[in-house]
């Protein structure tokens, strides 16, 4: 529809049909097994206000939805589509492992790929938007939502941002076949509560949010994000649903976001609860001359934006911009000409789950694997007698707590991957419960989780066949509700009843490699201590079990790194490799006192971001740079030489870290500014070689210019934040 003919329409509305526009509602409304992600409340909505809401969201099924869509233009007078939106966060029916992973894998192009699949599917399942990607920086393992995102790194969530929006919209046209809109979450900085408690306020220099948290979202609407979702917590104290400077000066304006932005569910109405507003009127009064568009799940526009007009508290104008958004993007994806897109019952039943979706998921999962420690134990050989023990054996509820569109009857577990090899020698243990009774997952009560004390069969059981296995694989790990929204922890450890396995089982047999599934960095100190070999495959997906098996058996070599750290204990939470040098800094074996440390714990993370083994070694050569200086419109290359020494093919993770050593204000240690994935078989040598532009050096300075300042910088080139193969230029 042409733009002209859009103002048209949104002038022969009735305030009532515009406020209607701006509301989304739950599919609950017009099905019975709709899905609902948020608190469930009585709305009190009027069956006009459910028939004519501009949008639904967690309803999926080409058949549903056309038959959705089919009874509400129906009814809709001016015949304008609804437009279906959905969380398909990593996968829709086929599921690719959780976005902490894939940041893992440190090769956005992987998760692009990821994105394009889960677009095709739920575009012909009848979607239309994905409440994904989401680029809050995430540097608290207390916070459940980590696993949501890619990781602590600005640059590594700035690749994958990008990556994951044009994956799902493609770079020209959003109606497209096979392609959905995205919205970019959540606006803004909640990676970053208080306390890592899910929905609390957040405290952050207006420094440290423009250097570190925003440039993720910057990249999304840069690549045409076609929403924006706003966060649940406070920023400045301003909850963001009610931010005006965020969302309109940041966003709209510093930003030029043109696109729709729609609030979190219920988040406009909390602000009552965060006691900014005195009641939903006035809730919705700060919405809307915020800036936000959809009113996710409150009556909290439909109810009063009328009645603030036509008391003048209000401009009839802030309305007429908020619809006119709405029906460009239903425009832009061409539901003005065909209103259920690419909703096909047909090739639902094609794509859905396809052989090359699931041969995708595999791939996914092989690059995300991350192996902590090896001393000897994986890979395994065939003719080794090997004991498979722990809860996540035979588990297919391997996809994350958001894939709520994957099934454990279409998802492989570890067992079914490796019983699917030929020639094995093998048993297969439960060995306990999966949790302690009920863990802080009281709310799972009656429905159907497995809860409550291992019996003393199973441990007894577990003990007899490791002692007889030359070697026994642990498959342990959090509940993969245990991750996720509302799923903020203060103890990140491993359940109780799986570290009495865990210690049982080492003492009758040493060779122990555990396999650890998870949404987040955990507390495992005891584990890397005594066992011998540490795989981290988070929630791997579909093809979990395949991958893991792929990997125990050494057909392929893990090349996973840590997109964020894995934290000694919970006390050092938040631990991120790019802090800031104090006064008086601690230096690593030394017992000086009143310097920045812990008198109980190191300083250092468990394991650091950036960090990875492989099955097979690399050697990466000294820096070499191409020049000394540079001025600020010139180029200096960073190049090292990586050699393959082990004797396997494998693939290596080379990262670019630049330090400024002295600015007008303090500067992180060290940023992450490239990083190359490689490739090379046993004595094979390549050179990988970065760019250094003055761009990569600017930052907000004393007076809030971002801008480059002129000085020593130190290069490092290696394969965690923890290298210190370094070089130093002069910036002049």
């Amino acid at each position: 529809m042409e733009q002209n003919k859009l103002r048209e329409l949104l002038e022969s509305m009735s305030i009532e049909e515009k406020t209607d526009q701006l509301l989304q509602v739950s599919g609950i409304f017009y099905e019975e097994d709709g899905v609902i992600t948020g608190p469930a409340n009585t709305m009190g909505y009027t069956e006009e206000e459910i028939e004519q809401a501009g949008s639904v969201l967690g309803s999926v099924g080409a058949e549903k939805l056309k038959n959705i869509q089919r009874e509400y233009m129906k009814k809709q007078p001016h015949r304008i589509p609804l437009i279906f939106m959905a969380d398909i966060i990593n996968g829709f029916k086929t599921v690719f492992p959780i976005p902490l992973a894939q940041g893992c894998s440190f090769e956005p192009e992987m998760s692009r790929r990821c994105a394009e699949i889960a677009a095709k599917e739920s575009a012909a399942s009848g979607l239309h938007l994905t409440f994904s990607p989401m680029v809050d920086l995430a540097r608290d393992a207390r916070w459940g939502r980590v696993m949501e995102s890619t990781g602590e790194d600005p640059y590594l969530n700035r690749c994958f941002a990008r990556a994951m929006v044009e994956g799902y919209q493609g770079v020209h046209e959003l109606r497209e076949k096979g392609r959905i809109a995205s919205c970019v979450k959540h606006f803004a900085a909640y990676g970053a509560p208080m306390a890592g408690r899910d929905y609390n306020t957040v405290e952050l220099s207006e420094r440290t949010l423009r250097d570190d948290y925003l440039p993720s979202y910057k990249e999304a609407v840069d690549a045409g994000t076609a929403m924006v979702m706003t966060s649940f917590n406070t920023l400045d104290r301003i909850p963001s649903s009610g931010n005006k400077k965020l969302l309109r000066d940041i966003l709209r304006g510093e930003m030029g976001f043109k696109g729709v932005v729609i609030s979190d569910w219920a988040s406009i109405e909390e602000m009552c609860n965060h006691g900014i507003a005195q009641n939903r009127e006035e809730a919705a009064r700060l919405a809307m001359e915020a800036g936000v568009d959809i009113d996710m799940m409150t009556g909290c526009y439909c109810k009063n934006l009328r009645k603030l007009i036509e008391e003048g508290k209000i401009e009839a104008a802030l309305i007429d911009e908020a619809v006119f958004r709405i029906l460009n993007l239903k425009n832009e994806l061409g539901l003005f000409e065909n209103p259920y897109k690419d909703a096909d019952e047909k090739e639902e039943k094609e794509i859905l789950l396809c052989k090359e979706h699931r041969n995708e998921a595999r791939r996914a999962a092989l690059e995300t694997f991350v192996l902590l420690k090896n001393e000897g134990v994986l890979p395994l050989k065939n003719e080794e007698k090997v004991a498979f023990i722990g809860p996540y054996v035979s588990n297919c509820e391997i996809y994350g707590a958001w894939s709520m569109f994957g099934r454990p009857e279409t998802t492989v577990s570890a067992e079914m991957g490796i019983k699917s090899r030929s020639g094995i020698n093998a048993e297969f243990l439960t060995g306990c419960a999966m949790l302690n009774e009920f863990d802080g997952l009281e709310y799972m009560k009656g429905k159907g989780e497995e809860t409550g004390n291992e019996s003393e069969q199973l441990l007894e059981e577990a003990e007899e066949e490791a002692q007889k296995a030359d070697k026994v694989v642990l498959f342990l790990g959090e509940h993969r509700m245990q991750s996720g929204e509302a799923a903020s922890r203060a103890d990140i450890s491993l359940p109780e009843c799986q570290m009495e396995l865990f210690r049982k089982v080492r003492a009758v047999n040493q060779n122990v490699a555990v396999v650890l599934f998870t949404g987040r960095p955990l507390d495992i100190r005891e584990i890397s201590r005594y066992a011998a070999s540490v795989l981290v495959v988070w929630m791997p997906g579909t093809e979990g079990g395949n991958a893991i098996a792929d990997v125990l058996y050494g057909d392929v070599s893990p090349s996973g790194k840590l997109a964020m750290s894995f934290p000694y204990c919970v006390g050092q939470v938040p631990v991120f490799y790019g802090q800031f040098a104090t006064g008086r800094p601690y230096k690593e074996g030394t017992d000086e006192k009143y310097v920045s440390r812990y008198l109980d714990i190191p300083n250092k993370p468990l394991y650091a971001f950036g960090y990875g083994l492989s099955y097979t070694e690399f050697q990466i050569g000294k820096v070499c740079l191409s020049a000394s200086h540079m001025n600020r419109e010139g180029v200096i290359l960073a190049s090292v030489q990586v050699k393959n020494i082990g004797g396997m093919k494998g693939k290596e993770v080379v990262q670019l870290y630049i330090q400024d050593v002295c600015a007008s204000v303090v500067r992180p240690v060290r940023e992450l500014k490239g990083i190359k994935k490689i490739e090379l078989f046993p004595g094979e040598e390549k050179t990988v070689s970065f760019e250094i532009r003055e761009e990569m050096l600017r930052f907000h300075n004393v007076d809030m210019n971002y801008l480059s300042e002129p000085g020593e910088f130190k290069i490092f080139i290696g394969n965690s934040s923890e290298t210190e193969n370094g070089a130093i230029f002069v910036l002049e």
